[in-house]
């Protein structure tokens, strides 16, 4: 698998991406914000949809810490939105079909299901500080606890804690 294009302390590359809400979501745009990208395989399946309202009841806490939120799978705007609305995301998902965050942040992973193998999303959160640098990342997400430790982090670093 080749090697992640984003490096800890490192600037992430601009990046444009089409996102619920008629939204197209540009990294510069979001200079001076936190943001935290998670990356999930499918929507309306149990852990995503879990992962999902995890970060949709933490939401106000991130806000009031100067984030935004984002989920990125490869489902299309369509099923997005369906999924925002059905489990009242206050954050705007994005779609990445043709893979291009996916490949940016290295998250394609060979998965098995049912003795199959195929490529699939590996579950990941990433950490923009407001200046565009990768501040942290967190591979292989296990739902469980993932959105505290997230909310952890982003407090110790915003007190220059780390």
């Amino acid at each position: 698998m080749s090697e992640s294009n984003v490096q800890a302390g490192q600037p992430v590359p601009d990046f444009s991406a089409p996102a619920t809400g008629g939204r197209t979501v540009r990294l510069s745009d979001l200079k001076g914000k936190w943001v935290v990208l998670y990356f999930y395989p499918k929507d309306h399946t149990p852990g995503c949809t879990l992962e999902g309202r995890a970060f949709r009841d933490h939401y106000e806490a991130f806000k009031q810490l100067g984030a935004e939120i984002f989920g990125v799978s490869r489902d299309s705007l369509k099923t997005h939105e369906n999924f925002k609305a059905r489990q009242g995301f206050p954050f705007e998902l994005i779609s990445d079909q043709d893979e291009t965050l996916c490949r940016l942040f290295d998250v394609i992973r060979p998965k098995k299901m049912f003795g199959r193998e195929y490529r699939g999303i590996e579950r990941s959160t990433f950490l923009i500080d407001p200046e565009g640098r990768l501040a942290a990342e967190w591979r292989k997400v296990k739902v469980q606890g993932h959105v505290d430790e997230v909310l952890a982090k982003l407090r110790a670093l915003r007190q220059g804690g780390g």
